[in-house]
């Protein structure tokens, strides 16, 4: 695995530049702030996620895949399949636990208030991907080891995981525009850029929907698929947080351990509400 991170930074940072540029030239929805700005922001958030990824959730990873490794423990050791479906299995279950873990941070206020820094960003493009609070990865760090030890996956599996993982999280926040026939092959199996460009609304059902990481199949099978939402009507970010002053570094670090504003209203008090004759008749066909 160490010899995969040698080559992984560089790869995904030049993929996430290539994202970044065809966003640019082929937008799905056209940005609200100026782009510097806000790169350098998510950077420096990103940072810090990072560097609490480094500090925890990594050393936890390795140490927890060592010891349930070394004594056979967990859901697939116990099953003793045979190769490939347990390491397939492995890999669709760290998928669909990382579902329940996006569930979890909409749903227990606590949690909420870190996932919201992820979500209070007022445009949705690949450096979004990387804009987590650094209190949310430290948080991740109790989820990893419980997700790994159940399942019982092995380390290049996870490896290979981690890899997928960061390269369709890269993909789906991005802004680029594909041809819609396109999208809705791919969506039939991973997320896409219009599908969790609903999940990054204002409107809370919308937001409250698309939980999915890798594929879509989990809220189609927990009913928590919403595609019928056409993306010139989205607007992105979070209406309680979208002053320009809450998207600074500090307002940004500082915003779990303030009072929380009413989340789904505008600061004039009105809630951000979606017109149904905007919606296309399918919620499970991915719209324009």
């Amino acid at each position: 695995m160490t010899l995969t991170l040698k080559w992984l930074v560089p790869a995904l940072a030049l993929i996430g530049l290539a994202l970044l540029v065809t966003g640019r030239l082929l937008p799905l929805r056209p940005p609200t702030r100026e782009l510097l700005p806000r790169l350098l922001l998510n950077a420096a958030i990103s940072l810090l996620a990072f560097g609490a990824s480094a500090a925890l959730v990594q050393p936890v990873a390795r140490a927890i895949l060592g010891w349930s490794t070394e004594r056979g423990f967990g859901l697939i050791p116990a099953l003793s399949l045979p190769v490939p479906v347990g390491p397939a299995l492995a890999f669709l279950l760290l998928d669909l636990s990382f579902y329940y873990w996006h569930r979890v941070n909409h749903s227990i206020p606590f949690l909420w208030r870190f996932h919201n820094v992820h979500h209070a960003d007022p445009d949705l493009d690949v450096s979004t991907s990387f804009r987590f609070h650094f209190g949310e990865v430290a948080f991740s760090a109790v989820f990893r080891a419980v997700q790994i030890a159940v399942i019982g996956v092995s380390g290049w599996t996870y490896a290979v995981y981690e890899i997928i993982f960061q390269l369709n999280t890269m993909f789906h926040h991005s802004n680029m525009r594909l041809p819609i026939r396109l999208e809705r092959l791919l969506n039939l199996v991973l997320v896409t850029p219009r599908m969790h460009g609903i999940h990054h609304s204002q409107v809370k059902p919308e937001t409250n929907s698309n939980y999915s990481v890798v594929f879509s199949w989990w809220d189609r099978l927990h009913r928590t698929v919403r595609l019928n939402v056409p993306q010139s009507c989205i607007e992105i970010g979070v209406p309680g947080y979208s002053r320009p002053e809450d998207n600074g570094f500090g307002a940004a670090l500082t915003l779990p351990f303030r009072r929380q504003r009413e989340y789904w209203k505008r600061p004039d008090g009105k809630p951000v509400e979606r017109d149904a004759a905007v919606l296309g008749h399918d919620p499970g066909q991915l719209e324009e």
